[in-house]
């Protein structure tokens, strides 16, 4: 279900703000292995931009569409009791040393959207598990998640 919410979120960013999206996440790797890993929430990169000077123009629309601000330290909105929190997809060059040039662009129906490679997915969770809030809260799940990684690779 989750995937079709990104889907429809993907297309409305296509749509509005010729944005493409990276499906980001549990939700990311449950669609390029095909595991069930219960995403509780949609997690999207955007362009940096779009968070910041751009952020009021992006906020009314999503607002326009239904979605509706709950963290705005955070970029999460919810629409139908589901999470949609938006990130800096720049900040994959520091955190996981990933090129932006490097991600993959699919096409889904009439969406376009970026998916990571499970290669850039093993070096995304290799360094989230040294972060200090992800070492305390995630870890467990975020070696799970390597571990499915490693399988698949």
């Amino acid at each position: 279900m989750k995937k079709s919410l990104f889907f429809k979120n993907a297309k409305l960013l296509n749509k509005k703000f010729d944005i493409v999206p990276l499906m980001y996440g549990s939700l990311g790797l449950e669609y390029i292995t095909g595991e069930d890993l219960n995403a509780d929430d949609i997690d999207i990169l955007i362009p940096q931009q779009f968070l910041n000077e751009h952020w009021n123009e992006f906020k009314n629309v999503l607002e326009g569409e239904g979605y509706t601000l709950y963290d705005e330290h955070e970029h999460t909105f919810k629409n139908d009791d589901v999470s949609y929190s938006y990130a800096s997809i720049e900040e994959l060059e520091i955190f996981g040393d990933i090129k932006i040039s490097d991600i993959n662009e699919h096409h889904d129906s009439d969406t376009t959207f970026k998916i990571l490679t499970l290669e850039q997915y093993l070096k995304v969770y290799s360094t989230s598990i040294k972060d200090g809030y992800r070492i305390n809260i995630r870890q467990k799940k975020d070696q799970e998640k390597i571990e499915i990684i490693k399988r698949y690779l």
